[in-house]
C-alpha cells in the first residue's frame, strides 16, 4: 500500500506504527459558523480513506478535534477569536455558540452518511496537557515566555520549520494579515499561550498568567493525548499547511523527540468559480442548503470521483451529472436487490476482475476516480445479465464497495427504482415459455407470446444463451 506523504512530497508504501493498525488524527472544524461543502470534501476523503483502511484489514483508531476556543480572525496570533466574534453577532455565551455549532456540524456529517471518529475531542477539554506541552517546550529552549503573558514558539530554533513549505523563515511571518506582536523576540514566531484581555470569556489559569491555548498547539496537544508521541497518518485540508500544519509538525517533535505524524495527508480545496470555499470569504455553500436539492450520495459521488489530492471546482452542472450517475448506481443496485438479497463468493472473471482493480486502486493512494470507473463498469455488467449467482457476486460487491467503502445509501434512492425494476411472477412465466418455445424451435408459439408480453407492456431482450425481460 502506497501514500502520498506531504511531508516527503512523494508516494512512499505505508508501513504503520503497529502492524495491522492505523492510528489517524484529522484536523476538525472550527466551530463558530454552519458546515460547508469545503467541509464535506475534507470529511468525506477521510471517510473514504478510514473506510478503506478498514476494507483493506486494518484496526482504525481515527482521532477528530473540534476548534472550539483559540482560532483567531486571520489565522495569526493578533486579533479576535473567530467564535467570540460570532458570540457578539448572535449575543450568546462563546461556548453557547462552539455547542451550537459542534451539534450542528456533527448533524451535518450524519447527513451525508460520514461515520463518526473513534474520538472526538474539543480544544477546551485538553488545556491541562496544553499547559503541559507548552512548559516542556520553554524547559527544552524551544519557547519563551513574555512580560505580557504570552508564550512563543521560537521558529528559529527548528532549523526545519520549511519542511512542508520550503518557505523561507523571512517568509513564515504569523502576522501576514495582522499586526505583529510587539513583544516577540522574532516577528515570525508563533503564539502557544496568548494573555486573556478581561473582555475575553474563554480564560484558564496557566503558569503565564490567565490566557487560552494557541490554535496550533491544541491539535498537537489533542494527537500526543489520545495517538502518542508518535503515531501514522496526520490529515487535513491543504489551506491548512501553512501556518496551522508547519507550527504542528515543529512544535510537536519538539516537545515530544520525534516527529509526531510519520505521513501527512492532505485533501486540495473545493473552489466556487476558482476562488477558495470558506465562511471567512463569504461565499459558502452549507452542507444544509445542498441536501434541499441532492441526496447525500450524490454529494458523495461528486467529491470522490474526484482523487483526494486533487482540486474540485463547484458547479450546479457537475452536481447535476453526479446525480445522474448515482440514479444510474442506484438503478443496478435496485436490479440486484429487486432479484437477490443474497451474495456469494466472487468466481466469475467479471466481479473478480473488477473487485481486484479496485483494491488495487485503494492500495494506491486512494484512488477514487479510479475505483468510480470501475463501479460504472460493475453498473454496466449488472445491467447486461439476469444470471441470479452473477447477481449474487454484484451484490457482494455493491455490499462491500459501493456501501461499507464509499459510503453510498441505495434504500431511499432505489426504492421507486426497484419497484418499478420488479417483473411479476405471471410475466416471467410468460418469457420462459417464449424462450423454451424458441429453443424448440417452435417460432410461431415463440412470437405469439412475444406479441402477448409486448401488449402487457413488457419486451425480451435475447443475449447469447439467455434472454432477459424489461418493461416498456
Amino acid at each position: 500500500m502506497r501514500i502520498y506523504n506531504s511531508i516527503t512530497r512523494k508516494k512512499e508504501e505505508f508501513i504503520p506504527v503497529i502492524p495491522g493498525q492505523v492510528g489517524i488524527y484529522v484536523c476538525g472544524p472550527t466551530v463558530y459558523g454552519p458546515a460547508t461543502l469545503g467541509h464535506a470534501r475534507t470529511y468525506t476523503n477521510f471517510d473514504v480513506i478510514v473506510r478503506a483502511f478498514r476494507f483493506l484489514g486494518y484496526k482504525v483508531k481515527y482521532v477528530q478535534n473540534i476548534t472550539d476556543v483559540g482560532h483567531l480572525v486571520g489565522d495569526a496570533d493578533e486579533g479576535e477569536d473567530k467564535i467570540a466574534k460570532r458570540a457578539k453577532l448572535e449575543q450568546l455565551d462563546p461556548y453557547e455558540v462552539a455547542y451550537k455549532w459542534e451539534l450542528e456540524y456533527f448533524n451535518a456529517m450524519r447527513a451525508l452518511n460520514i461515520e463518526p471518529p473513534s474520538i472526538s475531542c474539543r480544544a477546551t477539554g485538553v488545556i491541562p496537557e496544553i499547559i503541559e506541552m507548552v512548559q516542556t517546550l520553554i524547559d527544552k529552549g524551544f519557547a519563551y515566555a513574555t512580560p505580557q503573558g504570552n508564550v512563543y514558539f521560537s521558529i528559529r530554533k527548528y532549523p526545519k520549520y520549511n519542511q512542508l513549505t520550503n518557505r523561507k523563515i523571512e517568509e513564515a511571518l504569523s502576522g501576514e494579515r495582522i499586526e505583529i506582536a510587539d513583544d516577540k523576540q522574532a516577528p515570525e514566531d508563533f503564539a502557544l499561550w496568548k494573555k486573556a484581555e478581561p473582555e475575553h470569556l474563554m480564560r484558564w489559569n496557566s503558569p503565564w498568567g490567565v490566557g487560552f491555548p494557541g490554535w496550533h498547539v491544541e491539535c498537537s496537544a489533542m494527537g500526543k493525548k489520545f495517538l502518542g508521541d508518535n503515531f501514522d497518518i496526520h490529515g487535513g485540508g491543504l489551506d491548512n499547511i501553512f501556518p496551522h500544519h508547519e507550527c504542528e509538525l515543529a512544535q510537536g517533535e519538539c516537545a515530544n523527540g520525534v516527529l509526531p505524524m510519520n505521513y501527512f495527508m492532505h485533501n486540495n480545496l473545493l473552489t466556487v468559480d476558482g476562488v477558495k470555499m470558506g465562511k471567512s470569504l463569504g461565499n459558502f455553500i452549507t452542507i444544509a442548503k445542498a441536501l434541499e436539492d441532492n441526496s447525500a450520495s450524490t454529494l458523495r459521488l461528486f467529491i470522490i470521483q474526484f482523487h483526494y489530492r486533487s482540486p474540485i471546482d463547484f458547479t450546479n452542472d457537475g452536481l447535476v451529472q453526479a446525480a445522474k450517475q448515482f440514479d444510474k448506481i442506484a438503478s443496478a443496485v435496485a436490479k440486484v436487490r429487486g432479484k437477490t438479497n443474497e451474495i456469494a463468493e466472487l468466481k466469475s472473471e467479471i466481479t473478480s476482475d473488477i473487485f481486484a482493480k479496485i483494491k488495487v486502486a485503494l492500495e494506491d493512494d486512494f484512488n477514487t476516480p479510479v475505483v468510480i470507473s470501475e463501479v460504472l463498469h460493475a453498473v454496466k455488467e449488472i445491467n447486461k445479465t439476469d444470471d441470479i449467482q452473477l447477481l449474487k457476486e454484484f451484490n457482494y460487491i455493491i455490499q462491500k464497495i459501493f456501501e461499507e467503502v464509499l459510503g453510498f445509501e441505495f434504500e431511499v434512492q432505489t426504492e421507486k427504482v426497484a419497484h418499478e425494476n420488479v417483473v411479476p411472477d405471471n410475466i416471467l412465466e410468460l418469457a420462459e415459455q417464449r424462450w423454451q418455445a424458441k429453443q424448440g424451435r417452435d417460432f410461431a408459439r415463440a412470437d405469439e407470446l412475444r406479441k402477448q408480453l409486448d401488449e402487457i407492456g413488457y419486451v425480451i431482450v435475447d443475449e447469447k444463451g439467455s434472454y432477459k425481460v424489461e418493461k416498456k
